[in-house]
C-alpha cells in the first residue's frame, strides 16, 4: 500500500523528533562515565567498536560480506578520524560543561559547514546565507559571552567538536551516493574501531560490569538514534527535517537538570535562539535554490 504524501512527511518528523529525545541519554551515559573516571578515548572507542558490531547486521544485509570492504579506505579512514575528534571533543567537554550548554555550542556546526562549503565542495553561498551565518555567530557569541564569563576549557572543546564534524558532514557529502547510508555508518564505526582500538591500549583502564553495560548501551542509543534519522530521510526532505534537529535541546535540558541538576541559564537559550533561526533560514534558501541540504545529521 502506498503511503500519501502528507503521511510520509508527519511520520519522517515523528522519527526526527523520537531520535532527538533519544540521543540525549548517550551524553547522559559519557557524563556519568566520565564521573567516574573513565577515560575519555575509552568511551570514544566503546562507541565505535560496539557500534561497528551493532550496524554490521544491516551492512551485510544490503551490501554483502564483499560489500563490507571500503572502497574508499582513505576518505573513510579520514572520516573515521573526524568522528573520533567530534566524539572525544564532545565527551571531554562534558567535563567541564552541562549537556545542553555543550550542545548548544556545538550547534555552531551548520554554521560551519556553510561557511567551508565553497572551498570544500565549490558551493557558491550567496550574501543571504553569509548574513545567515554571521548571525549565527553572533548567536554563539551570546552563548559563551566572552569577557563576561569565566572560559573553561569545556567551550574550545565543544567548538572544536563541532568544527570536527562540520568537516566530516563535508567529506560525506563528496562521497554521497557510493554506498548506503547504513553502510557508510558501519564503514565509519568500522574504521573508527580499528584506530581507537591501538590508541585507547594506552589510557586503558579495567571497567566494571556496570561501565561494560554502559558502553554497550552508549552505543545502542547513539545507532539506534542515527538509524531513526536515516529512517527520517527516507520519508521527507531534508531541508524540512534538519532544522528540528535543534529539538534536541529540550530533551538535553530536561536529562541534565534531572540527572546532573545542570540548568542553563537565559542567554544561552537566546543564542541557542539564534541559531535555530538561521539554521531554518539557511535550511529554506536551500529548498528554494533546489539544493538539497546535509542528509546525514549526526551527534558524536
Amino acid at each position: 500500500m502506498t503511503i500519501p504524501a502528507s503521511s510520509r512527511t508527519l511520520i519522517g518528523i515523528a522519527l526526527m523528533l523520537a531520535a532527538m529525545a533519544v540521543l540525549p541519554f548517550l551524553d547522559a551515559i559519557a557524563k556519568y562515565l566520565g564521573q567516574q573516571g573513565v577515560p575519555v578515548m575509552q568511551i570514544v572507542w566503546a562507541r565505535l567498536f560496539f557500534g561497528a558490531f551493532l550496524t554490521m547486521p544491516f551492512a551485510l544485509r544490503l551490501v554483502g560480506p564483499r560489500g563490507l570492504i571500503p572502497n574508499m579506505p582513505l576518505m573513510h579512514g579520514l572520516r573515521a578520524a573526524l568522528m573520533i575528534a567530534a566524539t572525544g571533543f564532545f565527551f571531554a567537554a562534558l567535563h567541564y560543561l552541562s549537556i545542553a550548554d555543550t550542545l548548544a555550542i556545538f550547534f555552531v556546526q551548520p554554521l560551519i559547514v556553510t561557511m567551508l562549503s565553497p572551498l570544500v565542495l565549490g558551493e557558491k553561498v550567496g550574501i543571504r546565507r553569509w548574513a545567515a551565518v554571521l548571525i549565527g555567530f553572533i548567536g554563539t557569541l551570546i552563548i559563551i559571552r566572552p569577557g563576561f564569563q569565566e572560559l573553561n576549557p569545556g567551550v574550545f572543546l565543544a567548538l572544536g567538536s563541532g568544527a570536527s564534524l562540520a568537516i566530516y558532514l563535508l567529506l560525506t557529502r563528496r562521497i554521497a551516493g557510493s554506498a548506503p547510508a547504513m553502510v557508510t555508518t558501519f564503514y565509519t564505526s568500522l574504521m573508527g574501531a580499528i584506530i581507537t582500538s591501538v590508541i585507547v591500549l594506552f589510557v586503558w583502564q579495567t571497567p566494571t560490569t556496570e561501565q561494560w553495560m554502559f558502553f554497550v548501551l552508549l552505543s545502542a542509543i547513539a545507532n539506534g538514534g542515527h538509524f531513526l534519522i536515516i529512517r527520517a530521510y527516507d520519508h521527507a526532505e531534508a531541508s524540512l527535517l534538519a532544522p528540528l534537529a535543534y529539538t534536541e535541546m529540550i530533551m538535553a535540558t530536561i536529562v541534565g537538570w534531572y540527572v546532573f541538576g545542570d540548568f542553563p541559564d537565559v542567554w544561552t537559550f537566546v543564542g541557542v535562539g539564534i541559531l535555530i533561526a538561521c539554521a531554518v533560514y539557511i535550511s529554506w534558501r536551500e529548498r528554494v535554490r533546489r539544493v538539497e541540504p546535509i542528509r546525514d545529521f549526526e551527534q558524536p
